[in-house]
């Protein structure tokens, strides 16, 4: 892996309506000409995903969507995708002309950045032109902006500028496992070999972990389940964590000592993508599921189904071990997410190592306001293998909240 994958980019989206420059905007801070620009307004038709490095915030990911005032049926379609955009949006950005009536488009957009705490930013693009409509707008409602010309390139290293000054402190993921390792320290990384992994390499969770650890001067050992034990009798001392795939829980289980602490990949990305509290709040759903009810597996990407997939395949077999019960399931994958979310009765969420946080926390956001329970992969096997408790504990002191309910759900598991 040679360049920062984009899920771990900051994502600034470029917003407005048609011809407002939003493109050229995007190639005057490249300095490269990555987005068609046209006197022809709807000119992108489909967000344009630029990655590159804004000193000193690190990897950027810009996003050039379609006009928010796009018109007709594939207008609207437009539309729909640019506002899937802000699901990803970590700093928004609203391109308007300097002779722009600012209105119900705009303003919405500023509605939705404040209710998702999001910073914002006016560009007026084309400040070679005349006009003072839009600066006179801005100014009178204290909206912040900035006036930039992407034809004379006037303006845009400020504009670099602000963007530094307006990263959001938090936009930076949860740490993989920086905060509860030392350097020095020995850390297993059981990686099984199955049908559904990709031919010659691991997969993204596996190598962003690894890396992680080698960043904090740990020691990381890698193996297969199945040598687990030789490399357990090969160190001279206890590791100090063990990390598996979810899939063989059991199988590391049986093997591990009950002092050696254990966790899971996917466990790790629950809190470092998505808000693992609600994740575990929402895997007693479990105990409450009846016939009929419909379960929504959510992937956050795209890839060639398997024999062995485990949201297609394996998570079902295991509810239905565990459940004894006839439940329905519907797989979303990529970018899609239903809007409506009453038939559910449960959301168990892949481990979103595709995309950035921005998106995993709008889908948590969305669960909760539907009041419907929402857990993930990891902390949903977990769970059917009778260890939550010990694979969240290494995170006891890094955002997850242990509490009271894990009792009355234990007694629950031993009914099974």
């Amino acid at each position: 892996m040679y360049k920062t994958p984009a899920s771990n980019r900051l994502h600034i989206g470029i917003f407005g309506k048609r011809n407002t420059g939003k493109s050229s905007l995007i190639n005057a801070v490249t300095g490269q000409e990555t987005a068609i620009v046209s006197e022809v307004a709807g000119t992108t038709t489909d967000p344009v995903y630029k990655s590159m490095e804004i000193l000193p915030i690190g990897p950027c990911m810009l996003i050039d969507t379609a006009g928010i005032d796009d018109q007709g049926i594939l207008g609207e379609e437009r539309v729909k995708r640019t506002l899937v955009v802000l699901r990803k949006t970590d700093l928004g950005i609203i391109v308007v002309a300097p002779d722009t009536m600012i209105n119900d488009f705009e303003e919405e957009l500023i509605k939705t950045f404040r209710m998702k705490k999001l910073p914002f930013l006016f560009v007026i693009n084309k400040c070679e032109l005349p006009g003072n409509t839009a600066q006179d707008y801005l100014e009178s409602n204290k909206l912040p902006f900035i006036r930039v010309s992407s034809k004379t390139k006037q303006g845009i290293e400020d504009f670099k500028k602000k963007l530094m000054e307006m990263a959001p402190g938090h936009w930076s993921p949860i740490p993989l496992v920086g905060d509860i390792i030392n350097p020095k320290d020995v850390v297993v990384l059981v990686c099984p070999i199955d049908s559904a992994m990709p031919q010659g390499r691991l997969i993204l969770p596996q190598v962003q972990v690894m890396r992680d650890c080698l960043d904090n001067n740990a020691v990381a050992l890698v193996t297969k389940e199945t040598e687990l034990l030789d490399a357990l009798r090969a160190l001279k001392a206890p590791p100090r964590l063990v990390i598996t795939d979810s899939q063989v829980f059991e199988d590391v289980r049986d093997m591990l000592p009950q002092e050696i602490p254990l966790t899971s990949f996917s466990t790790i990305f629950a809190r470092h993508k998505g808000d693992i509290n609600a994740y575990i709040h929402g895997v007693y759903a479990l105990e409450n599921l009846k016939d009929g009810d419909e379960i929504l597996i959510a992937e956050a990407c795209t890839h060639h189904v398997q024999p062995e997939d485990i949201g297609r395949s394996k998570i079902p077999t295991w509810l239905l071990n565990y459940t004894k019960k006839d439940l329905h399931y519907e797989v979303t994958a990529g970018g899609d997410f239903p809007e409506d979310l009453s038939r559910y009765k449960l959301i168990i969420s892949c481990g979103g190592c595709m995309v950035n946080r921005g998106e995993i926390m709008h889908r948590i956001q969305k669960a909760k306001e539907a009041h419907i329970p929402i857990t993930n992969y990891g902390i949903l096997m977990a769970y059917l293998s009778g260890i939550l408790k010990r694979v969240v504990a290494p995170f006891k002191g890094g955002l997850v909240e242990l509490d009271m309910e894990f009792d009355a759900f234990d007694d629950a598991q031993k009914s099974h």
